[in-house]
């Protein structure tokens, strides 16, 4: 009997012995990275955002019990620290997602500090040579009690040629020391015992400001040749960080609001505080102070300026700030045997 062959026959393929295979899953899903792959970065991503936040909203971290707040702004600069961090674990992470949002802290890094990396020196002293006025250099050192070779010390801010000097932690055996080498160049003095004023011109009006049970800060009036500048000399309660009481800055805080009284009363026009705050221009608990004046470093230094500790300074808490006159440079000066570098500003009265 005759059979009409099958259509497989009839082009010469032969039937599969075992069951059709399932068909073909979508495309579109297997070019889908899996749910692994999709979460891959998500912890770098979530503290690239953290880092981004903490950096932008500094300035809300709360002082209570512990002092959180001002001891992140004391350090506030370094925080750039966890972009390449971050940017080396998304790279070991293979993560895009990761990648981008390191961006985030970058942006607001770049937006906080960026202008600081600026030389802003050169601008600035062509400006003030254009414009004329005299310049007022001051120097602010915190010298160290326990510096072992003062008289060195003291040579080397007298070589700097500035106009006046601030010393803080002026101890009474190192005392002489600094008089006999500072006498020829410096014949005015304030003569007080902590923190003291040295100048090459006329000082009047001295008189101690009463921050802290001790003398620790000194107002006078530099008799300039382009007039008097008023002149403060302060070194701030000093800080510590202990496990049990956090970041102890009380004391220091209650001395920068007695010191911010005395400058918000201060009669004369062009003034200049400087001195060791123990902390920085970002912590906002020295606001009462700062926000009446302009700091030198911000307006016409290079970098950060970093003060302390002087074999690898990390922080700058050695301060020169202004009112009523412009800044044309400032820098900081060698090491000299302190703990500290001395700070320096030119001003244009």
């Amino acid at each position: 009997m005759l059979s009409t062959p099958s259509r497989s026959e009839a082009i010469g393929e032969e039937e599969p012995s075992g069951p059709l295979p399932a068909p073909s899953a979508d495309p579109s899903r297997a070019l889908a990275p899996p749910a692994r792959a999709r979460g891959r970065g998500l912890l770098i991503a979530a503290g690239a955002v953290c880092a981004a936040l903490t950096m932008a909203l500094h300035t809300w971290i709360p002082n209570a019990a512990v002092n959180l707040g001002s001891l992140f702004q004391t350090f506030l600069p370094w925080a750039g620290l966890s972009v390449p961090v971050l940017l080396v674990a998304a790279a070991v992470r293979r993560s895009r997602l990761a990648a981008v949002a390191v961006l985030a802290p970058a942006t607001v890094w770049a937006c906080l500090f960026g202008g600081t990396l600026a030389d802003k020196r050169t601008e600035r002293t062509e400006r003030s040579e254009r414009s004329g006025g005299g310049h007022f250099t001051v120097v602010s050192h915190n010298v160290d009690e326990d510096n072992p070779d003062p008289a060195r010390t003291a040579r080397a801010l007298a070589a700097s040629g500035a106009d006046v000097l601030a010393l803080q932690e002026m101890s009474s055996k190192a005392t002489p020391a600094y008089e006999r080498e500072l006498a020829a160049g410096y014949p005015y003095s304030s003569d007080t015992l902590g923190v003291r004023l040295w100048s090459k011109h006329p000082l009047n009006g001295v008189e101690a400001v009463p921050i802290m049970p001790w003398t620790r800060a000194v107002r006078a009036t530099v008799e300039t040749p382009h007039g008097p500048v008023a002149v403060f000399a302060a070194h701030l309660a000093s800080v510590r960080l202990t496990p049990d009481a956090g970041f102890t800055t009380d004391r220091r805080n209650d001395a920068a609001r007695k010191l911010a009284a005395a400058v918000r009363a201060e009669p004369l026009a062009r003034v200049v505080v400087m001195g060791d705050f123990n902390g920085t221009a970002d912590d906002t608990a020295l606001r009462p102070v700062t926000s009446q004046l302009t700091s030198a470093q911000r307006e016409a230094g290079a970098g950060f300026g970093f003060t302390w500790p002087a074999p690898f300074p990390l922080v700058r808490i050695d301060q020169i700030l202004v009112k009523g006159m412009s800044t044309t440079s400032s820098w900081t000066l060698p090491a000299t045997g302190s703990d500290h570098l001395p700070v320096a500003a030119s001003l244009r009265l």
